[in-house]
This record gives C-alpha cells, sequence and structure tokens, in this order.
C-alpha cells in the first residue's frame, strides 16, 4: 500500500463511523491510524516493535496498548506453532479478557480467524473487508479479509473493545 492511500482509508473509516459518538469515533481512528503505521514491519515471532519485527497477537497488543484502548497486554511464552498441538482456546482467550463478540465490525474493531486448531490469528478491521494483519513471511499486510479465500475459510467472528450500543448487537 502507497502512503497516498491512507487518506482514503481513513476517509473510508470516519464515514463507517459517523453515527458513534465523538470519543469513540476517536478513538477507533486512532487505532486504524496506528495500525497502518505498522504497514512494511516484519513478522517475527513474539516480537512487538514497530518497524523492527511483530506477529499477529503482539501486532493487535501494541496498537490498542499505543492508542490507549486496552492496558498492555502479556501473553504466556508460546512456541510458532502452539495452535497446531492443541485446542485450548488460548488466544481467543486474551482477547476476551478485553474485547467482546460483535455480528459485524466496524474501523477499529478485532477479526479472528481459526489455523489449526483454535483460534490463533487476528487482525484489525480497517473499513471492512479491508483488515490489518502480521502475516507470517509476509510482515504487516493491508488485506482484503473477505477476499482473501485463506482468511475467509479461516474467519470465525468479530469481537471489539468498545461497549455495543443499546439495541445493537
Amino acid at each position: 500500500m502507497g502512503v497516498s492511500m491512507t487518506p482514503a482509508i481513513m476517509l473510508s473509516a470516519q464515514a463507517a463511523l459517523s453515527h458513534l459518538d465523538p470519543e469513540e469515533q476517536a478513538q477507533r481512528l486512532d487505532v486504524v491510524q496506528e495500525a497502518l503505521t505498522w504497514l512494511g514491519t516484519k513478522y517475527h515471532h513474539a516480537a512487538r516493535i514497530k518497524g523492527a519485527g511483530v506477529d499477529c497477537g503482539m501486532f493487535l497488543a501494541e496498537v490498542y496498548e499505543q492508542t490507549g484502548v486496552m492496558p498492555r497486554v502479556v501473553p504466556d511464552e508460546y512456541p510458532p506453532d502452539w495452535h497446531m498441538h492443541q485446542d485450548g482456546e488460548r488466544y481467543l482467550a486474551l482477547v476476551q479478557q478485553h474485547a467482546h463478540r460483535v455480528n459485524a465490525p466496524l474501523p477499529g474493531d478485532i477479526v479472528l480467524y481459526r489455523f489449526g486448531r483454535c483460534i490463533s490469528h487476528g487482525a484489525i478491521v480497517t473499513v471492512w473487508p479491508q483488515v490489518v494483519h502480521a502475516y507470517i513471511r509476509l510482515g504487516v499486510v493491508l488485506d482484503e479479509g473477505e477476499r482473501n479465500t485463506v482468511l475467509r475459510e479461516a474467519q470465525a467472528g468479530f469481537w471489539s473493545p468498545w461497549p455495543t450500543p443499546e439495541g445493537g448487537a
């Protein structure tokens, strides 16, 4: 993605959030903008340094921490292939400590994916179906969530760290 696409993404995100209160709009836009600043960061298991290396879980943790949406998240150590050898939903459990499931994502929300035996990958929604995520061998990339067959087939749902509006799901 070129730097020139960032304003268009931000305008689309802002339009998708116009029905929310201004404080939540600002927080969500901060998350999207921060996520975009990580583009090009190399994939590195368990790392969390912008421009140097990050994995998908630490990417989410750093973006939400840097924008003040969540406190610092420090998971227990985990091997790179942990999701291939266990059924325990440790990735999901960490997300659920700070976010709740929603039916449809808004900019700044999380989409989770099931690779291996459990939910093991996450991305930040810019404007659905577009997401930013740290992908093994590719690093942090802008991707088309539902147009990417691998992601579409692994999609496990959406989570949001913001309260659901009354009457919403």
